[in-house]
């Protein structure tokens, strides 16, 4: 039932004089016999309404009126309280009534009387930020370190939330620093939670942990570096906050994760300079990266230009996320490619088969595209440390590891090989090594076809001349005219050149303007004469369920 809304026709005659402040007016109706103790539909008398008002001359007659009996029965009186539990005495503290106040306790008011919802008279005043009557009720005695509200809050909980520095100052010389509510959270970290730096100051001087933990572990520091309080990590850090206190229960999560995720750079820039980096690669642990990446925050360039892994470690087991690269391209798996992305392989992050699943199995191209700006492919007797080009030294060199599967996730896309095969051989992928019985099994005519005419065609193993024999007699593909034939001197020699100097020299480098040909052979050498393919849109599952079906059903293609 809701007891506050007030219905005009229950409120008594004194009652609606007291609420209007009129001592004349109160002062003739109870002559007349009219009693202060009616109540209306929220179980408010004229006491109530006078109190309420901040009427002290009406509070005094009605007193002097319900005092004309014993005076048992007057004290009851004072402490009457409505249908939500509220007495005289809490109203005028509430509403910040001072005289009133000190009128009803001289009458024998509880200066400590429960609400309903156990709030209490000096928990009011400092909701209320009345400093005169909290000054008043604790030189009187009033309980400060009661609990209060479903919360479990105190007063100094309270007065910390609302940021009343003046209150604050009065109750931590009284109350208890390190009281707790429901969720064992201590004043302190109330005000670092809402940024209160001033009463977070004032605590702190007073003896308060900095430290105090809540019920799930939660620190001063974490919370404050989740809220972006700049000061207030400041002030934490400068009086012995440990940013290196693990603040979960599920894993060990630290203030610079909190601060990542939510892109609080300044903060973030100071818990770098403190925390420990056993969290960027410790086993066990989680780079602050995969909370930067979750949020896609500009958290990200931070910590990779302060030399946070872009491959950080596996954390399956933990979180069920693999590599902070990973996780950004799930996070954007049927989208274009996010900044975190960019930036993860612009970092050199080491690219799985799952990642690699994301820029070949599908007819967008952006992806690979980015891979390919940022990585080099390597021709097959490049030795690592060797820098054959000026290009080389701006690009991250695939592994070994990642370029097997590389070919592994392509040859297992076939049927998106339109889109991707031009891309890698453009950016100089040894054409030899797509040539395997599944490649020209199950891609499509035009694709074998652009394939083929970055090889020598007449030197084709038996086993995989059979197999086009074979698409030829099923009509599954229809070769060019000159496939019949043995290759043309100038295309051997390209394909000479292209040997000698290594494909991802020839195509990705200004190499073939050095060489002694005529510059209309320039195109040629370099196969941009050769028509590329388009791909013919079939409905594939979306990417993230074609790598379920990739990891349960694939072999792997050893063609490295």
């Amino acid at each position: 039932m809701d007891f506050t809304e007030c219905y005009s026709d229950t409120v008594s005659i004194v009652a609606a004089a007291a609420r209007s402040g009129c001592r004349a007016q109160v002062q003739k109706l109870i002559r007349r016999g009219f009693s202060v103790k009616s109540r209306d539909n929220r179980g408010w008398n004229a006491l109530h309404e006078a109190a309420a008002a901040g009427s002290k001359d009406c509070v005094r007659e009605i007193l002097s009126a319900a005092a004309a009996g014993c005076s048992r029965s007057s004290r009851a009186y004072v402490n009457s309280l409505t249908h939500e539990g509220e007495s005289a005495f809490y109203l005028a503290a509430q509403r910040g009534h001072l005289s009133v106040v000190k009128l009803l306790l001289k009458a024998h008011a509880n200066v400590d009387q429960p609400t309903n919802d156990l709030s209490c008279p000096l928990y009011a005043a400092v909701d209320g930020g009345h400093k005169e009557i909290v000054e008043y009720l604790v030189s009187k005695g009033a309980e400060v370190n009661g609990t209060h509200t479903a919360s479990c809050w105190t007063c100094l909980h309270q007065a910390v939330y609302k940021g009343y520095i003046e209150i604050v100052h009065i109750l931590v010389s009284v109350c208890h620093l390190e009281a707790l509510d429901d969720h064992k959270i201590t004043p302190l970290f109330v005000a670092a939670q809402y940024g209160q730096q001033k009463c977070l100051e004032i605590l702190i001087d007073a003896g308060a942990n900095v430290n105090a933990q809540a019920a799930d572990l939660a620190t001063p520091l974490m919370i404050a570096s989740q809220e972006g309080h700049v000061g207030c990590v400041a002030l934490l850090l400068d009086h012995g906050a440990d940013p290196n206190l693990t603040c979960s229960c599920d894993w060990p999560q630290l203030p610079i994760h909190a601060a990542a995720e939510f892109g609080h750079i300044g903060i973030l820039n100071r818990l770098i300079a403190v925390t420990d980096r056993v969290c960027d690669r410790g086993l066990g642990m989680v780079s602050p990266l995969y909370l930067a990446v979750r949020k896609q925050s500009k958290s990200v360039e931070l910590l990779l230009r302060e030399g946070y892994s872009s491959d950080a470690q596996d954390c399956t087991h933990i979180l069920g996320l693999r590599s902070p690269l990973s996780f950004a391209l799930f996070l954007t798996s049927d989208e274009p490619y996010s900044e975190s992305v960019r930036l993860l392989i612009a970092a050199g992050a080491t690219l799985s088969e799952d990642d690699l699943m994301y820029a070949l199995s599908t007819e967008k191209t952006d992806l690979l595209q980015l891979i390919l700006q940022h990585r080099w492919i390597p021709r097959p007797d490049w030795k690592r440390g060797t820098i054959s080009s000026p290009e080389h030294a701006k690009r991250t060199v695939l592994k070994l590891q990642e370029l097997r599967e590389l070919m592994c996730v392509a040859l297992s896309e076939v049927h998106f090989a339109a889109c991707w095969l031009p891309l890698l051989l453009q950016a100089g992928l040894e054409p030899s090594l797509l040539l395997q019985p599944n490649m020209l099994e199950e891609a499509d005519g035009g694709v074998l076809n652009y394939l083929l005419e970055f090889v020598n065609w007449s030197t084709l193993s038996p086993s995989l001349k059979l197999i086009l024999h074979q698409r030829k007699e099923e009509k599954t593909w229809t070769p060019h005219a000159h496939f019949e034939c043995v290759p043309c001197l100038s295309h051997l020699c390209r394909l000479k050149v292209r040997e000698i100097l290594g494909s991802d020299v020839l195509m990705r480098t200004d190499v073939v303007q050095q060489l002694p040909v005529p510059v209309n052979l320039y195109s040629y050498i370099q196969f941009t004469d050769i028509q590329q393919t388009s791909y013919t849109h079939s409905p594939h599952p979306p990417v993230s369920q074609r790598i379920q079906g990739y990891r349960s059903t694939h072999k792997h293609r050893h063609v490295l």
